[in-house]
């Protein structure tokens, strides 16, 4: 869908991108039956296990508990990307990152374009059926007005456009010239000494209360546990037992996850909790650079982290949760994708998809039944020259890089093979034992990334 085309599709819609403004037909789909709203949360750099009900021993995440405990949690859920931007184009779009013309991180300085304005993004989809839609948080898909929320079909938004801030100053600082990062609905706003975690919870409570009689659609990007690793006092005190960088990262995965406690408890108070659909999960697997001091996070018995295709870099925990629509203290072991939600969100929600490529499919019968199958039979990944396909239970990784795994150094290999069914680590290289099976999937990569450049 080109420009001119994007333009028309919401012209015919009522919803010009950016505008605040509802046709009155939309208006009165609001007033009639309600539909229900839904909230989707995405964590920061959160390693593939750091929630306690993924395997953390050492970790306190009682909210997030609860909110497995209340839903469905996915054992083999991926993410469209390592790295932050493209991971969240995906969901934004239901598309792969390259359909989303996002490969790589947007720019985090004033006046730059990020994923590209003609795509129709979840925000605009929701608009159009009527839904309030706001964004808070983290946002890394862009830094003009047309590629910032309020032109990518969010009513309101308040949080920092760039890669990461300080979260108390709300100033980007890692490349020269320090940069002040926090806005609201595209207007520079100033908390300074205002830990944004709090001003994150305000908002979200906020927008529920404003849009409690109506249907809304609620995007919070958390920007936690990503650097710097600011966790409050008492989860400080909570974990100064452990050796760092792991102190500093648990604090700061705990106050994320007090945080996300209060919102849900909010929901509850406004009676809100039993109509709305609630999507948790992590932008992709934990980091490793310098300025998280090396580490912190865990991925469990997966291969790599941040940057990387193998699983610890794609595999992240999610949770839903609805009550009295979705099955409790329920585990999904089916292959399924953050591009799976736009779709998944337009048919719990009757909302009609745009007239576009989407790549997701609806999970819901994933959802409802740990029998039913994947509806992914193939998943692609790419960043940079790293490209990585799954089929069925093999996957192959080409010119992955070498990583360290439970002290061992596993060196670079161009091809890597692995069965997920026999070996989730990644450790063990198959791929000269069944160089057909590198055959098959290097030609279903070829093809799909032949058909995507001739789109």
């Amino acid at each position: 869908m080109n420009k001119q085309t994007r333009r028309d599709f919401l012209k015919v819609l009522g919803l010009a991108a950016g505008s605040m403004m509802m046709p009155k037909a939309v208006f009165g789909m609001r007033q009639s039956a309600r539909k229900p709203n839904v909230v989707l949360i995405f964590t920061d750099d959160q390693g593939s296990i750091d929630v306690n009900c993924y395997g953390a021993k050492d970790l306190y995440t009682e909210n997030l508990d609860r909110l497995a405990a209340e839903g469905t949690r996915f054992t083999q859920f991926y993410v469209g990307a390592p790295v932050c931007s493209p991971s969240r184009a995906a969901p934004m779009t239901g598309r792969y990152p390259r359909c989303a013309g996002l490969l790589s991180n947007a720019p985090s300085d004033k006046g730059r374009e990020g994923m590209p304005t003609e795509q129709v993004t979840i925000a605009e989809m929701m608009k159009s059926a009527g839904y309030a839609t706001g964004h808070v948080g983290k946002w890394h898909l862009g830094y003009t007005p047309e590629t910032m929320p309020n032109g990518q079909g969010y009513d309101y938004s308040f949080g920092h456009m760039g890669g990461c801030i300080d979260n108390y100053s709300h100033f980007f600082y890692w490349v020269p010239p320090n940069t002040h990062d926090l806005w609201r609905n595209g207007k520079e706003v100033w908390h300074e000494g205002e830990f944004f975690g709090d001003l994150m919870v305000d908002e979200c409570k906020n927008f529920i209360d404003g849009h409690k009689d109506e249907p809304f659609f609620l995007y919070w990007a958390i920007n936690m546990p990503h650097y710097p690793l600011q966790g409050k006092e008492k989860w400080r005190k909570k974990y100064e037992h452990l050796d760092a960088p792991r102190k500093m990262y648990a604090a700061f995965v705990s106050t994320m996850d007090e945080m996300v406690g209060e919102v849900v408890r909010h929901l509850d108070k406004s009676g809100l909790r039993e109509n709305t659909l609630i999507i948790w999960l992590s932008d992709h697997g934990h980091s490793v650079e310098q300025r998280t001091f090396g580490g912190g996070g865990n991925s469990g018995d997966y291969r790599g982290h941040k940057f990387t295709l193998w699983e610890g870099g794609l595999r992240v925990p999610c949770i839903v949760s609805w009550p009295g629509h979705i099955p409790q203290n329920a585990v999904r072991k089916q292959m399924a994708a953050s591009i799976d939600w736009m779709p998944t969100i337009a048919e719990y929600s009757a909302v009609k998809l745009p007239d576009v490529n989407i790549d997701g499919k609806s999970i819901i019968p994933v959802i409802e039944s740990a029998d039913a199958l994947s509806p992914h039979d193939v998943l692609h990944w790419e960043t940079g020259k790293h490209w990585a396909i799954r089929q069925g239970d093999w996957k192959l990784v080409h010119n992955g890089p070498a990583t360290d795994y439970k002290g061992r150094k596993i060196p670079k290999a161009e091809n890597f093979l692995s069965n997920m069914t026999g070996d989730v680590t990644e450790t063990k290289n198959l791929a000269e034992a069944h160089p057909e099976v590198v055959r098959q999937l290097t030609n279903l990569h070829d093809k799909w990334l032949k058909r995507l450049l001739n789109e």
